[in-house]
């Protein structure tokens, strides 16, 4: 019989009393993946592991390697936990792969069983092995072919294939977020990096009406179709806030150069009454340091006292080569985005904006007022399943 086994990580460090409610909520993110897929299934739940039955296995361990919380999942073999069945498995699996003057290496586990040791199980099974492919080597640092074994209280396990997850901490652990969302590569990957922490997430996306790009909200709403993707059951909102009457006011400034410093202070100062009204704990956004002049550490200090609440800034220390790179894998890199840029951004923007000076700036300007205002403009859009509902 086959079933997928899910490996989990850092959940395993936790008390008991946590590990259990963890592992509950990322069976249910299981089995609304599954559910989405179409896949019928039953889910058991064994002493540091997750087992799956199904009709078509592999394509259950295909849906669920891309569930948060999950950092492997393997389509395996099970027997009965005594040795010599194990063996007999693992020969059956190395047959398929193994070949003359190739290596290899057994890695054996063994859990709640009595009568050998982890050690003894990967003898057995790498001399059964070398009976049947007496031309084979073994080599425990760099092998050609790896078959994992394991013996436990409930049966034993044969594989020799992994499927990597993205790891973390199951999706709707931690509470929820507010993630600004925009047409760049950034701010999806800190959302991302938030849900693989086991944020939940609300997106709000700052739309700038004539101010933007003509492609800004349509490459917005693709950012949080894909994004809804790697939550599959889970609706995910995208709140969308009008900054044209904001723009408006600060075109009209004299000092161009603090324009961006104004913006992401009335973001975060907007963003920071939509999370009050959802109760979310804290605000994310795709800040990294020293990338753009409102990143500078000197004007990241000026901006963020204007947020109600905590400001979370998972890119921070990422460069742009890395942020790229996890955006590809991620599904939300776009080479060509289209017409996205901003028109308000001064040419000479400041690096280091005068906090007291932006204050008065924002007392002429009525900014809190400006900031109710806009956040009883927002549109939501829903997305679930990779698509928008």
């Amino acid at each position: 019989m086959e079933a997928v086994m899910i490996r989990y990580g850092e959940i395993f460090l936790k008390s008991e009393t946590v590990k259990r409610r963890f592992i509950s909520i990322m069976t249910e993110n299981i089995r609304l993946a599954l559910e989405a897929k179409g896949l019928s299934h039953r889910i058991e739940t064994p002493r540091g592991r997750i087992l799956i039955f199904g009709d078509e296995p592999r394509r259950i361990a295909a849906a669920v390697a891309g569930t948060f919380g999950v950092v492997s999942a393997s389509v395996c073999t099970m027997t009965s936990s005594d040795i010599d069945t194990i063996a007999a498995v693992a020969v059956e699996h190395a047959g398929r792969h193994l070949r003359p003057g190739m290596s290899f290496a057994v890695r054996a586990r063994r859990s709640g069983v009595e009568g050998f040791n982890s050690q003894e199980l990967a003898a057995a099974v790498g001399s059964a092995i070398l009976d049947r492919v007496p031309e084979a080597t073994v080599d425990l640092s760099t092998p050609d072919y790896e078959v994992f074994v394991e013996a436990r209280e409930f049966g034993g396990l044969v594989y020799d294939e992994r499927l990597k997850g993205p790891g973390g901490l199951p999706y709707g652990t931690q509470g929820e977020v507010v993630a600004l969302l925009s047409e760049g590569i950034d701010s999806p990957v800190a959302s991302w990096l938030m849900m693989r922490r086991g944020c939940r997430v609300v997106h709000v996306h700052m739309h700038g009406g004539r101010f933007g790009g003509t492609d800004g909200e349509e490459t917005v709403l693709r950012h949080h179709a894909r994004l809804s993707a790697w939550v599959p059951g889970h609706p995910l909102d995208l709140l969308v806030v009008d900054m044209e009457p904001f723009f408006e006011v600060i075109i009209a400034l004299k000092e161009p150069r603090y324009r961006c410093i104004l913006c992401k202070r009335f973001m975060l100062r907007v963003a920071g009454i939509l999370a009050e009204e959802r109760g979310a704990y804290a605000l994310v956004n795709g800040d990294n340091l020293g990338q753009v002049a409102s990143q500078t550490l000197a004007n990241m200090a000026v901006i963020a006292p204007a947020a109600s609440v905590t400001v979370l800034r998972p890119l921070i220390g990422f460069d742009k080569e890395e942020i790229v790179e996890r955006a590809r894998a991620i599904g939300t890199f776009e080479a060509r985005a289209g017409s996205t840029g901003c028109t308000v951004a001064p040419r000479y923007p400041s690096t280091a904006a005068p906090a007291a000076t932006i204050v008065d700036i924002e007392e002429k300007i009525g900014a809190k007022d400006l900031a109710a205002r806009a956040a009883g403009t927002v549109r939501v859009y829903r997305a679930k399943n990779g698509e928008i509902a």
